[in-house]
């Protein structure tokens, strides 16, 4: 072998073993020692022995100031003095240098390690809770509660309201957030970052809010308005944003409950058959009539389903609603001008036609001595007329030119088989309940009267 060869063997030995020497030391040197770039409680102890870094520790925690960053670019703090810190060794520092892997600890120069020894840092209780709750942002008068996102009217339409998230904090979560930093050595402590601060419940992004925004401008946006010829009534904007519930999946929708109330509320003002009502008489007297079945009824139910998809559908229009029941005369005075006007008393019948009498005559009425014989007092309604009709009565069928129905199976009629008229005559030749008049002035009412035409009988 030549000279040069052992020379090169040589050094190659001789650079090994100054490696394995190295390896050897540091192996042996971070048994005892932190790697490099080990930061413990947030201090760098890089290189340090236990008791080297027990007493940085110890330094460092009591010149340590938590810096607490607080909601709308506020700051506080506190001192290791305020809340009692200390460092007390409790083998933590010790253990976590023997788990260290030195035997890779060549590689440990770019690296960054955070270890935290909290239960080595003690603090006072009654201090650190006396001056968390003396903190500005742990005052009540300080915290504004967060606010949901929510819906508003403005204008002419409705809108969502963004949330608002106020700065009242958690005060259990808050409180330990403090206390982890003061027995880590982090800081600052972000309250916000950290979770701390309540949050609204609802934000302007949330979908079902989005979507019933948008239903409820869609079925405010509406007017209709009830025609009542002389009055109206009108469901708009107002009325309907209170006609609003909830479904079971938390979007808008009619409540059907509430609009049937609305009707019903129509119904009682508007609805005419059997009510009291003040009449004037021929002779100028003035009367209260009630009973009978003249006038107007709405179709609660019908117009329950009308109005609903009207809203729904968005549909704006005057209308009358759906009737069960219909008048001659829609207005406050129903009876209007156009009416037949009986006067049991008097045994009188007077027509008139848009307010000129037309018609009068001596009447026969039914018997009220006899059961069930009685012409009925009331407002009524003029059903189907007939004429050269036989009318049934109680135990004989009679032949009449003109048959004007408004209760059942009674009615107005011609008797061609009487001569005398007016009197006392209904109290022994009375009718079984209904009207017999002179065939002249039948006929003038038979010629001049419609179907729902009124007739007043009133004693």
């Amino acid at each position: 072998m030549s000279s040069r060869k052992k020379i090169m063997i040589t050094l190659i030995i001789i650079l090994l073993l100054l490696t394995a020497g190295v390896y050897g030391y540091g192996v042996y040197y971070f048994t005892e020692h932190f790697l490099p770039g080990s930061m413990v409680n947030g201090f760098n102890c890089s290189y340090m022995t236990v008791s080297q870094s027990e007493e940085l520790l110890t330094q460092k925690v009591g010149a340590y100031v938590l810096t607490i960053d607080t909601r709308n670019n506020g700051q506080e703090s506190i001192t290791a003095k305020q809340a009692g810190l200390s460092y007390d060794s409790d083998g933590s520092v010790d253990k976590l240098i023997r788990n260290q892997d030195r035997f890779t600890w060549f590689l440990a120069f770019d690296q960054h390690r955070n270890y935290e020894v909290s239960s080595s840092i003690k603090y006072d209780e009654q201090k650190t809770e006396a001056v968390i709750s003396e903190l500005k942002c742990m005052q009540q008068k300080n915290m504004t509660e967060p606010s949901d996102a929510h819906i508003e009217e403005k204008d002419d339409k409705f809108v969502i309201v963004p949330e608002q998230e106020g700065t009242a904090l958690k005060p259990e979560k808050t409180s330990q957030d403090i206390i982890d930093a003061l027995v880590t050595g982090r800081t600052p402590v972000d309250l916000e970052a950290d979770g701390c601060y309540k949050e609204p419940k609802v934000y302007q992004s949330d979908e079902i809010l989005t979507k019933n925004c948008e239903l409820i401008n869609k079925l405010t946006d509406v007017v209709i308005t009830y025609d009542f010829d002389d009055c109206t009534e009108t469901v708009d904007r107002d009325m309907i944003k209170n006609w609003l519930t909830t479904d079971e999946n938390g979007l808008y929708t009619l409540d059907k409950k509430q609009i049937e109330a609305y009707i019903s509320e129509l119904a009682a003002k508007y609805d005419t058959v059997g009510t009291e009502r003040t009449f004037n008489t021929y002779d100028g007297r003035e009367i209260t009539v009630s009973g009978g079945n003249y006038g107007w009824q709405i179709d609660q139910k019908a117009e329950l389903k009308e109005l609903t998809e009207l809203i729904k559908n968005g549909e704006t229009q005057v209308r009358e609603p759906v009737y069960s029941h219909e008048g001659l005369v829609r207005k406050t005075n129903d009876i209007g001008y156009t009416y037949i006007e009986i006067d049991l008393t008097a045994q009188r019948m007077v027509f008139y036609k848009d307010g000129t009498p037309t018609a009068d005559a001596q009447i026969v009425s039914g018997n009220p001595f006899v059961p069930n014989c009685a012409t009925p007092v009331g407002c009524y309604t003029t059903g189907e007329m007939k004429s050269g009709c036989t009318v049934n009565g109680e135990d004989y069928p009679s032949a009449v030119n003109y048959w004007i129905p408004f209760d059942g199976n009674l009615g107005i009629s011609d008797a061609p088989w009487r001569m005398d008229f007016g009197g006392q005559l209904y109290e022994f030749e009375g009718t079984h309940g209904s009207i017999c008049a002179p065939s002249d002035q039948v006929q003038i009412i038979f010629s001049n009267v419609e179907k729902n035409t009124p007739i007043v009988i009133y004693e």
